[in-house]
């Protein structure tokens, strides 16, 4: 009987332990073949295809001895992160290697946040309860009941808004300095704010495209993401290397189909553009759609004829223009060139008209600066300049090679 109860005492704790220290350490190669550095560079990897037979629930990356912060994501809510995301420096020309420990439970790290994601929604009394998922129906509009109206994602240089409504616009914060001021200002600084140097909203975008949302096209002018059965917004990710944002529609009666489509905003550290994903319920027939930057008054424009387009403009970011003043900005956007169709223009709007025939999947990239920030652009050939050349580095993609 000794025996017996010393043998299931010895299997139940080399069980214990086996559960607890499942690991797998990976080697990664990353090699940047373009002829300039990249810095802050994303690395992400799919944890599917590294054929583990354990949940990741851990990682720590690490080049040489130097662990470099990094975290995990479950992006579909189903309790499994699927991506681990990281950011490089990586020479013209060079290749680094990376360690990688992947662990089935958490591990205690700590690694200071560059990028910040928020959605409050006002109560009663005005106080502004973080929430992490909105779900409404179509005819529902909470657009005032959302403070700062929808999710931002913010990075040190850059912030991000998205109304949460039939516009789904994106909106943009501009700053002098780069740090992080949304939590605090809550897009909205106040006056004590205002004189320590915060920034605030640089543009007012209207019914336009705003900085780079999809809308939808009749033709002759990019229309809103209306009439649909459900609308929801949600936070995926806080940081600390990336935060990530999403707006979903069901049922979006649109050119004659229903369409159920994922909008997803991703924000890097060091970053002050976003990516921008399209995720459509199964695959397109020949919808258009359209996508581009908003005309600012007097704005000078700009496009490349294969995918970017960008403008330069000054206008007043807020009717109040006696506290607030004109704001220069420039935005930018970028779609892949195989997916346009044509270039357009409306009242509102610098355009490219899209189709994704067969596909449910887009992935495009929108930008700017304030003239107002210190370490940004002051001209428009400045950057027209730079914006072609974050197209380049954007088609010029470091590899990855997982060892075995």
């Amino acid at each position: 009987m000794k025996k017996n109860t010393l043998f299931f005492v010895f299997l139940f704790t080399t069980l214990s332990f086996s559960l607890a220290q499942q690991t797998k350490r990976i080697t990664i190669k990353v090699s940047n073949q373009w002829n300039q550095i990249k810095q802050d560079e994303p690395i992400v990897i799919k944890l599917e295809d590294l054929n583990l037979d354990f949940e990741v629930n851990g990682a720590i990356v690490k080049e040489g001895n130097r662990e470099i912060p990094s975290q995990l994501d479950d992006l579909n809510d189903d309790g499994i992160n699927e991506e681990l995301a990281f950011l490089i420096d990586i020479n013209e020309s060079s290749s680094k290697n990376y360690i990688i420990d992947l662990y089935n439970i958490k591990q205690d790290r700590s690694y200071t946040p560059r990028v910040h994601a928020q959605m409050l929604v006002s109560d009663k009394k005005g106080k502004h309860v973080p929430v992490t998922a909105v779900s409404i129906p179509g005819t529902s509009n909470i657009y005032n009941q959302m403070h700062h109206h929808g999710p931002a994602i913010e990075s040190e240089l850059t912030a991000y808004r998205l109304y949460f409504d039939e516009k789904q616009t994106v909106d943009i914060y501009g700053k002098f300095k780069k740090g992080f001021e949304v939590e605090a200002s809550g897009w909205y600084p106040n006056d004590e704010q205002l004189a320590e140097g915060f920034g605030d909203d640089v543009l007012r975008v209207g019914s336009s495209c705003g900085q780079g949302a999809l809308k939808g096209w009749n033709g002759n002018e990019a229309t809103h993401i209306s009439p649909v059965k459900t609308r929801t917004a949600r936070v995926l990710a806080y940081g600390p290397v990336r935060a990530i944002i999403e707006m979903e529609v069901k049922g979006w009666e649109y050119q004659g189909g229903s369409i159920c489509m994922i909008n997803r905003y991703t924000i890097y550290g060091g970053h002050r553009d976003a990516e921008v994903e399209l995720f459509f319920g199964e695959p397109l027939n020949k919808q258009t759609f359209a996508t581009g930057v908003q005309k600012i008054k007097d704005s000078d424009y700009f496009s490349d004829g294969k995918g970017l387009v960008a403008c330069w403009g000054t206008d007043w970011p807020v009717n109040d223009t006696i506290k607030y003043a004109k704001e220069t900005v420039g935005l930018g956007t970028y779609i892949p060139h195989k997916y346009i169709v044509k270039e357009a223009q409306d009242k509102r709007n610098y355009l490219y008209i899209i189709s994704l025939p067969n596909q449910n999947y887009l992935k495009y990239y929108i930008n700017f600066t304030s003239r107002k920030e210190t370490f940004g652009y002051k001209t428009k050939e400045e950057w027209f300049k730079y914006l072609t050349s974050w197209k380049n580095s954007i088609e010029q993609p470091v590899s990855i090679t997982i060892g075995k």
